[in-house]
């Protein structure tokens, strides 16, 4: 018995004759297809090449677009001179120019003649194939395509809509239950020739010539009239991503083909020059006789679309971006965002680096410049401190630097004279996020300030509506963030407490407590200030119930109360 072989070849003219006269030395017959596509010139140059093979035929040329009946066709026209020209061929097998040969065509013929009824051919009902994308799976069968999918995206759409919209649904003929799965299979002798030789064969073709992709349906669903026995499953290693788009193999693949032990693989890359040579000249070594089992590397592919589609948390990839919600998460790690502390207190910023260890920025989002920490102008990962490349995408901003500084906890300021508008939400949603927050604390510097007291009041009144906005967002029922507020008012009362919780927060434990404090700004006369900006008719509420008489010189200081451990 002899293995017959159909080529279908559109490009890597070069590599297909390597793999033909490959198939060739071990007594397989072939046919091939070359896509009428290319020219004339680099088909008869293809010919001329395999002209010393008497085994080797060339099928009438058809126009192969991806997802037209154009691919069908000159499978059709290849198997019915496979079948008539070569009389001891009792399985035909579909491969491309793009598929290797993996172990030695003898266990092939081996393999296929010990099970000389079975046709090797993936196929399962639309109901129970999981892999279609694009949202058409019944309706491929039920609608009309005329129109390319890939030149006519916009037609082939409106066209389908249209459709839809009156209801149009075609009739499946003489009862057939139409079936889908892999374009690449390995068909007995017996279920070809029905196939191509059934009466009603001008209804088939002209009823699958307008399915969406037929060459992954028509003959799945045939077989299944003529059939002895079907082992659903292709002898060709293929796998395809989350878009459904074949996987290309390149040299670094060689160990995962060999564990795969199948016959043939799909596609490689024309250029692996390890794979080709590994495969079609060293066959004492290339795979063991045993049964294919691509499943053993299908966790391998699983782990690789997991990745891809979900990657890691933080890192864009091109896969997830810019789509809003693959990128898993806006940050890699946690990190602590401070509003209106470096306003309360006097060299806030150093005084939590020296307690936590940590790196601690100024104000990133600032309008004049990013505040990169010890005064940098750029970052890790070269990210510059330009106020127009920042606001450019704040959020890969914020997620590049956290990134790029993994393993070391970043802390920045926050506040209502920010540019908050793009980030804010994307912050409060992170649940790497710790946002703690003096409400009003801006005041302390209007109050410090020198300027005319009209341009104060006018100030303060846009600096209170824009943080008023901030707190609403912070408190939404939408936040993960880790989210603490003080009005100015209760956390001047005693600042000794959340300054504790905030740096236990942050994972600096101190269990004796602060053993140093940031001085805290002067404050005396900042209640009759807040008094002045009611008198001229601006309400200060964000502050919270700030007394009018009350010296604030340092923060007060409260002992701990002892406690026993029983």
């Amino acid at each position: 018995m002899s293995v017959g072989i159909i080529m279908l070849v559109h490009t890597a003219f070069g590599r297909a004759e390597q793999v033909a006269r490959h198939w060739a030395a071990s007594g397989c017959p072939l046919v091939i297809h070359v896509d009428k596509a290319v020219p004339r010139k680099t088909y008869n140059a293809f010919v001329q090449a395999l002209s010393d093979m008497s085994d080797v035929r060339f099928a009438p040329r058809h126009r192969c677009e991806w997802g037209t009946w154009g691919l069908v066709a000159a499978t059709q026209g290849a198997s019915e001179i496979m079948l008539r020209d070569f009389k001891d061929v009792r399985h035909v097998y579909l491969a491309s120019g793009s598929c290797l040969p993996l172990r030695p065509v003898q266990e092939l013929i081996d393999y296929l003649g010990k099970r000389p009824h079975t046709d090797f051919i993936e196929s399962a009902t639309t109901a129970d194939v999981p892999w279609t994308i694009g949202g058409l799976d019944q309706e491929r069968f039920t609608l009309r395509f005329p129109f390319s999918w890939r030149k006519n995206r916009y037609l082939f759409d409106k066209y389908v809509a249209l459709q839809r919209l009156v209801r149009f649904k075609r009739r499946i003929p003489n009862g057939i239950v139409p079936h889908m799965g892999s374009q690449w299979w390995c068909l007995t002798r017996q279920t070809l020739s029905a196939i191509l030789e059934d009466p009603e064969r001008s209804v088939y073709d002209r009823y699958f010539s307008k399915v969406w992709i037929p060459d992954e349906s028509y003959f799945q669903t045939l077989a299944r009239q003529y059939s002895r026995q079907i082992e659903s499953r292709s002898l060709t290693l293929s796998k395809f991503d989350y878009q459904g788009k074949p996987h290309i193999f390149y040299d670094d693949h060689l160990q995962l083909l060999r564990r795969s032990d199948c016959f043939v693989a799909r596609k490689i890359w024309p250029f692996a020059d390890r794979l080709y040579e590994a495969f079609l000249t060293d066959q004492a070594s290339a795979m063991k006789r045993t049964e294919p089992n691509p499943g053993k590397i299908d966790r391998i592919f699983a782990k690789a679309v997991e990745r891809r589609t979900r990657g890691r948390p933080g890192l864009y990839m091109q896969s997830r971006f810019p789509v809003e919600g693959r990128e898993n998460g806006l940050t890699c790690a946690p990190y602590s965002v401070f509003e209106g502390f470096s306003d309360l207190f006097e060299n806030f910023e150093p005084w939590l680096a020296r307690m936590t260890g940590m790196r601690v920025h100024g104000h990133l989002f600032a309008p004049e410049r990013a505040e990169f920490s010890d005064g940098q102008t750029v970052m890790n990962g070269a990210l510059s401190d330009s106020a127009a490349l920042r606001d450019y995408n704040p959020r890969a901003f914020l997620a590049n630097l956290i990134w790029n500084t993994r393993g070391e906890r970043q802390c920045f300021q926050m506040g209502p004279r920010d540019v908050l508008t793009d980030i804010e939400w994307d912050i409060v949603r992170d649940p790497n996020a710790q946002v703690s927050v003096i409400s009003g604390a801006w005041a302390v510097p209007l109050f410090k300030s020198n300027a005319n007291f009209s341009d104060i009041r006018r100030e303060a009144a846009q600096l209170q509506r824009v943080e008023s906005k901030h707190l609403e967002v912070l408190r939404s029922q939408w936040i993960k963030a880790r989210v603490r507020i003080w009005t100015m008012a209760e956390f001047i009362e005693a600042p000794m407490e959340p300054l504790q919780t905030i740096i236990d927060e942050i994972g600096q434990q101190n269990l004796r407590g602060l053993a140093e404090v940031p001085r805290m700004a002067d404050l005396t006369g900042f209640g009759q200030f807040l008094q002045n900006l009611k008198n001229q008719g601006m309400h200060p509420y964000v502050m919270g119930d700030f007394p009018v008489e009350q010296g604030m010189n340092e923060p007060q200081s409260s002992p701990r109360k002892p406690y026993l451990v029983r």
